[in-house]
């Protein structure tokens, strides 16, 4: 028993090493186009790695060179821990809930996964980055022999923390609920596109990289970044502090390991809890909710509660909700804070939420067979889009409202609130109106699992329902956007200007009205059309 359980230890790592090349291998083979994606894929994430290593190398003897080294890899190793929590299924072998029937012990599952892990395109990235990270501060013999250790750390302790990251919310990433954790991945991107944007404009102005250094010095105590501090320390002849940095990077590589092997034994000898009945919890999910005393009766609060409880609880709903929101915040916010905004930015906060209503059969996928059972004549389709509408106004005003607020006492420009809210408030009324048209008209299917937001096939569908019924948003709200215009103009338009509130919201409200009417008589004809095409996915 012990031999052959020494063998299994012995030869699972090169076993799990081919599976991992089996699964990419045939991934590739199933179709030309997944192929051709992959390979330009990999073309690209090594062009800009082999550009990156020609910068940190272009940065040796350079006084800030540690510290822009420093952070990259800090930044490295975060994104290494929060690309499983995002992306969970980018990697079979990130389950390891696969693998709990074979008789296989922890140990050395985890040495074989390690090993696995190494295999693709990103391990190849953070090797590159690594590598002209310590060519950039390694100064002498001892540095440089510093440096092959610390990048051989480095690389360890990203991987063995996206493992031990993934296998201690395994459960969680594969439930159906967990999945909702992937929508933070639009706000994350947003949120982080704009701030190295800032970022990079302040390093632009004076002080240039020298403000990093604060936060270098900090960043290389912690690993992995403290084992490029290590090689750097080493350079400056302080081996007593570059050995404390690199022993710091190697117990944290041990204490991920010893981390991820733990969490393997809980998930290779303890029961799946996820199939257990929660009857008290769906009791209690089925009586009546605190929403639904709140909205209005009949099938106008019905519609409503059912589209808001879409919102919180639809992955993709949810997600497409989440975007919008942190996209309709960020661009007004970060441009107020650059000091190069407006403030007729904030109308982005009723731009993006507008779009929310634009396909909107297609966001109840094949159940909404179940919604088109109820329609039975003009007057039920208008109710119909009558309250996903004012479900979405229940979000959308007070949102463009405290954006619109927030941006103006940003920008200290008071005496234009007024117009904005305006100018906002016309703008969603006509996304509404032609949003309510357009689901009718160009519905398409949004599939429930993947990242797609189309289904195949379907894509002019999309861009003729959004892009076409942004435009002609903008031309029904063109009459309130003239007056803006001429009252910014004309010498005594700041005395008129503040009439545009009421003007605009209602002229929103009238053409949202109007909308809904005209796009009610379609709906109840083409149901079977609409169902046909949003049920296709």
């Amino acid at each position: 028993m012990s031999s052959n359980a020494g063998v299994s230890a012995v030869s699972i790592t090169p076993v799990v090493v081919r599976l991992k090349l089996s699964l990419l291998r045939n991934g590739l083979r199933q179709s030309a186009g997944r192929r051709a994606a992959y390979v330009t894929s990999v073309v690209l994430v090594l062009l800009f790695a082999a550009l990156q290593l020609l910068g940190l190398i272009a940065l040796r003897g350079n006084a800030h060179a540690t510290a822009v080294a420093v952070l990259l890899v800090a930044v490295l190793a975060l994104g290494w821990a929060v690309m499983p929590l995002f992306f969970p299924s980018g990697d079979e072998t990130l389950d390891p809930t696969r693998l709990v029937m074979l008789p296989l012990r922890p140990r050395p599952l985890v040495r074989a996964l390690l090993a696995a892990s190494l295999v693709g395109i990103g391990p190849v990235f953070t090797l590159c980055l690594l590598i002209g990270s310590v060519i950039s501060v390694a100064h002498g013999a001892a540095a440089y022999v510093t440096a092959v250790v610390a990048v051989v750390v480095a690389l360890l302790v990203c991987v063995a923390l996206a493992r031990a990251v993934a296998a201690a919310n395994i459960r969680l990433l594969s439930s159906r609920k967990g999945r909702d954790l992937a929508v933070l991945s639009g706000l994350v991107i947003a949120i982080g596109a704009q701030l190295v944007n800032f970022g990079a404009q302040r390093l632009g102005s004076a002080g240039g990289l020298s403000k990093l250094d604060p936060v270098a010095d900090v960043l290389r105590w912690l690993p992995p970044a403290s084992a490029i501090g290590a090689v750097d320390s080493v350079s400056e002849g302080s081996y007593g502090v570059g050995i404390a940095q690199l022993v710091l990077a190697v117990a944290t590589l041990v204490g991920l390991l010893a981390l991820w092997s733990r969490h393997l034994t809980r998930l290779m000898t303890s029961p799946d809890g996820s199939t257990v009945q929660a009857a008290e919890p769906a009791a209690r999910e089925r009586g009546s909710s605190g929403l639904g005393r709140l909205l209005p009766s009949g099938r106008t609060g019905t519609v409503m509660e059912r589209s808001l409880r879409y919102v919180w609880r639809d992955p993709k709903t949810k997600a497409a909700w989440v975007t919008s929101l942190a996209i309709g915040l960020i661009v007004p916010v970060f441009n107020a804070l650059q000091g190069t905004g407006s403030i007729y930015f904030a109308c982005f906060a009723a731009g993006m939420l507008g779009i929310q209503m634009y396909n909107q059969f297609g966001q109840d996928t094949s159940a909404f067979w179940i919604v088109a059972m109820t329609i039975s004549s003009t007057r039920d389709a208008y109710v119909e889009l009558r309250g996903r509408a004012l479900a979405l106004l229940v979000i959308t005003l007070p949102y463009a409202t405290l954006v619109t607020v927030l941006t103006t006492a940003m920008l200290g420009d008071w005496p234009k609130l007024p117009e904005v809210l305006g100018l906002s408030f016309a703008l969603l009324g006509a996304m509404l109106a032609t949003g309510a048209w357009s689901s009718a008209r160009f519905p398409y299917s949004i599939p429930q699992e993947g990242y797609k937001n189309v289904a195949p096939g379907q894509t002019g569908l999309a861009w003729i329902s959004i892009f076409g019924g942004m435009v002609s948003a903008a031309l029904l709200a063109a009459p309130v956007i003239a007056l803006t215009i001429w009252g910014n103009v004309t010498a005594d338009g700041d005395e008129w200007t503040w009439l545009l509130l009421p003007l605009g919201a209602g002229y929103g409200a009238l053409i949202t009205v109007l909308g809904l009417r005209l796009a009610a008589p379609r709906t109840a004809r083409r149901l079977p059309e609409i169902l046909a095409a949003v049920s296709k996915g």
